[in-house]
Parts: C-alpha cells; sequence; structure tokens
C-alpha cells in the first residue's frame, strides 16, 4: 500500500470489509463492531474495503456509513506469495490464518502431505475453511490491509509441490525469485514428496513448528517482496 494511503487507512476510527464498495452496507456483525465495541461516533471517519486492493473513506452517520471519498485502488503483487501448510493439530490453522493475513501474503492452501495426522473431509473443510476466512476479515480489519488472502485447501501434497519450493533442513536459503512455499506436516516431508519439489529451503537453524515454520516463512516472502 502506498504510504500516503496507509496514513489514511491507519489513522482512520475503523477499517472494515464491506460487499459493496460503491453502496457500503454495514452487516450487523459490522455495525455492533464500528459502533459498540469501538465506539465510533457520528463524524468520524471510517475506511471500507472490498479485499480485492480497492478501498474509501466514509464518515460514521448513526449506525451507517456516508461515503466521503473517491475509490482508491491498490495495485496487487506482480508474483503473488503464497503459502501452504500440511493442516495442524487444534486451533493451530486460525493463528496461522491470522498471522499470515496481517503480515500480508495473498493466499492460503492448505494440504494434506503423506504423513498428515489432520485431514479434512469435505464436510469438515467447508466448516474449517468458512470459519478461516472469518478469521481473515478480522486480520484485514485489525491490521488495516485492502487485500483479502485466498484461503483454499485441502489439496494434495503431489499438486502443491509441483509448483513450490518445500521447507526442508539443509535446503538452501529463500531467494527474491521464490513466491510459493510448502509447510510439511510435523512428520516431516516423504521422500516421493521431497522429489517433486521445486527445491528445498531452509526456513531457520532449529526444527520449527508448522506455525512458525510458515510465519517465518511469510515475513521473508513479503520482506523480499518489498
Amino acid at each position: 500500500m502506498r504510504p500516503e494511503s496507509l496514513a489514511v487507512v491507519r489513522a482512520a476510527a475503523a477499517h472494515i470489509l464491506v460487499a459493496d464498495i460503491d453502496f457500503p452496507v454495514l452487516s450487523e456483525e459490522s455495525q455492533h463492531h464500528v459502533f459498540r465495541s469501538l465506539r465510533v461516533n457520528d463524524g468520524e471517519i471510517v475506511t471500507i474495503t472490498d479485499g480485492r486492493g480497492r478501498w474509501r473513506r466514509c464518515r460514521a452517520l448513526g449506525d451507517s456509513l456516508d461515503v466521503d471519498g473517491e475509490i482508491l485502488s491498490e495495485p496487487g503483487r506482480a508474483n503473488p506469495i503464497t503459502i501452504a501448510v500440511a493442516i495442524p493439530k487444534l486451533d493451530r490453522p486460525e493463528w496461522i490464518v491470522q498471522k499470515l493475513t496481517e503480515i500480508g501474503v495473498d493466499q492460503i492452501v492448505f494440504i494434506h502431505a503423506d504423513r498428515s495426522v489432520v485431514r479434512w473431509d469435505a464436510d469438515r473443510a467447508s466448516k474449517h475453511l468458512g470459519k478461516l476466512r472469518r478469521v481473515a476479515v478480522e486480520a484485514i480489519q485489525q491490521s488495516r490491509s485492502v487485500w483479502l488472502p485466498d484461503i483454499v485447501g485441502p489439496q494434495p501434497s503431489e499438486v502443491v509441490l509441483r509448483g513450490a519450493v518445500a521447507a526442508e533442513p539443509g535446503g538452501r536459503e529463500l531467494a527474491v525469485d521464490d513466491f510459493d512455499v510448502a509447510i510439511g506436516p510435523e512428520g516431516g516431508w516423504s521422500r516421493a514428496e521431497l522429489s517433486l519439489a521445486i527445491d528445498l529451503v531452509s526456513i531457520g537453524s532449529t526444527v520449527l513448528r508448522v506455525e512458525t515454520a510458515a510465519l517465518a516463512a511469510a515475513v521473508r516472502l513479503v520482506a523480499h517482496a518489498g
């Protein structure tokens, strides 16, 4: 995001994802967040975004928003950043989505790997992805981003690895032209999976948990991308 744009969004009393940026209508949940939780008053600036790089300034009016600026657009990356992760246990997928959204990755892919312990069937996947997308919405509002990452999965590891570098101890350093990184399960990648990856990369000198490796990789890729 351009510095002048970032200043406007950061200074706003609230930043909200809306379905229609041309004619913004706040959901009940967003109304409660803006006017009850954040206690935004009439006349205060609220920025809205469609999560696809478009945003504009509004002013609070009652329990709604009055548009107060033209629609602006922030360009996306020429090479989007993707972090693919073998599904970890418990609520760790939510933590991963929250942090990677705050950092600013473009896509988060959940994987079924050969040694995955956690696997989602179709029903569980639909429920999990719905919840994770809500986590991402909260994260872009908190972090004042105008880009909502795509969250997809679960995908087979053999499909993902053919287009990504795989995190593996002893691999090379992440390079500026690495844009897709896959993080394996805690049991590690199988030998067959490693043979499919574009290359092997090291995320650090120690053995990291899945969520820590995902965060470390995302920070480096976003820093490389400027």
